[in-house]
């Protein structure tokens, strides 16, 4: 089993991320240690390969960047954390669809650690506390990898959710972990434990 590197990078900007991203799958052999990559991106939309214009309502000045991942459009901002998974599935054994089911349950487990309840949900790729939607999920995978990740909304300024039909989904209600919470939950605290619930889950 390759050794698994996890990054945890702070606050970088999207772009050049995409594009590290990108050239580390293009690149990679079979013998290429996987990496996950745990972050913060300013504020960007981001519009999934089958996105449609409609569903960004008013962009403003946030930047639209279009990517190969599924889904549609999402936000991302300060106080979201992201986690981009380039994973080698088949030397994993893994398919994507138990790669999706590997993301939601670790992040069903990671918000378990702080009392809040949370499920994925069949008809719509990410995790949800009621019908409120915490996480969201969007993978591409290319020569049997993966790439691009999850995202999960711990402490930030929500508003720009309401520029766009979240994940397609006009009128969705987004919530963040510092809703549920007494006290703020620390978003560097959140990444370690999201970091350790991966390994445990993907045995590596």
């Amino acid at each position: 089993m390759s050794p698994l590197i996890v990054r945890h990078l702070g606050l970088v900007d999207y772009q050049p991320t995409l594009e590290a991203m990108r050239q580390l799958t293009a690149e990679r052999d079979a013998d290429t240690p996987d990496e996950i990559w745990l972050l913060q991106h300013p504020p960007v939309f981001t519009q999934g390969q089958a996105g449609k214009a409609e569903h960004v309502l008013a962009a403003g000045d946030i930047p639209v960047i279009q990517v190969e991942r599924g889904g549609q459009v999402t936000y991302h901002g300060p106080g979201q954390l992201v986690g981009y998974l380039m994973l080698d599935l088949r030397r994993l054994g893994l398919g994507v669809r138990e790669l999706v089911t590997t993301m939601e349950q670790s992040l069903v487990e990671l918000l378990a650690g702080y009392g809040v309840e949370a499920a994925p949900r069949a008809d719509a790729p990410g995790v949800y506390v009621g019908d409120a939607k915490i996480a969201s999920l969007g993978l591409r995978v290319r020569r049997g990898c993966s790439f691009h990740g999850l995202a999960l909304n711990v402490d930030m300024d929500m508003e720009p959710f309401s520029r766009i039909n979240p994940c397609g989904y006009s009128g969705l209600r987004m919530v963040q972990l510092r809703e549920l919470l007494d006290q703020p939950a620390d978003i560097g605290q959140v990444a370690r434990q999201l970091e350790q619930i991966l390994r445990q889950r993907l045995a590596v």
